[in-house]
């Protein structure tokens, strides 16, 4: 189960609706081995795409440093789904490198040609390890408790 706090869905699905109609993307990082989705990352689609995101590689090398140096983790990686259900493509399935990461990804679809959409949104999480998908429960918290994750 991912639980998340209520502040850090509501900056996810804004990314998504902000960057409507591109794929929108990102990081939640975590102190490693805690599970708890606290410090966000939204990163740019390098693709620009409404079909497919990619990080920067750039970015991507800087954010992992910055992990490493702060010992944390990703626990949460992001996208949204333009004109499709939030469930994982086989891309998605195929790029997905973290075993130990939940899987969010956010559908703006009922608004496939707006940009900016302000709409409702799906919102699911998955984890994907070795190309195997399974659907978690999602848990929004005010915060964190102790227990939690």
């Amino acid at each position: 189960m991912l639980i998340i706090e209520q502040a850090t869905y509501d900056a996810i699905v804004a990314h998504a609706r902000r960057d409507h109609p591109d794929e929108a993307c990102g990081v939640v990082a975590g102190p490693a081995g805690s599970d708890r989705a606290e410090r966000l990352i939204p990163m740019l689609n390098a693709a620009m795409s409404p079909t497919f995101y990619e990080f920067d590689s750039g970015d991507l090398f800087k954010l992992y440093k910055e992990m490493d140096e702060r010992d944390e983790e990703p626990v949460v990686i992001y996208h949204s789904h333009t004109a499709t259900q939030a469930y994982p493509s086989r891309t998605d399935i195929n790029l997905a490198q973290e075993p130990g990461a939940h899987y969010v990804l956010v559908s703006t679809r009922d608004g496939a040609d707006q940009p900016s959409y302000d709409g409702p949104v799906e919102f699911r999480s998955y984890r994907i390890i070795d190309g195997a998908v399974t659907e978690e429960d999602v848990k929004i918290v005010a915060t964190y408790q102790t227990g939690d994750n």
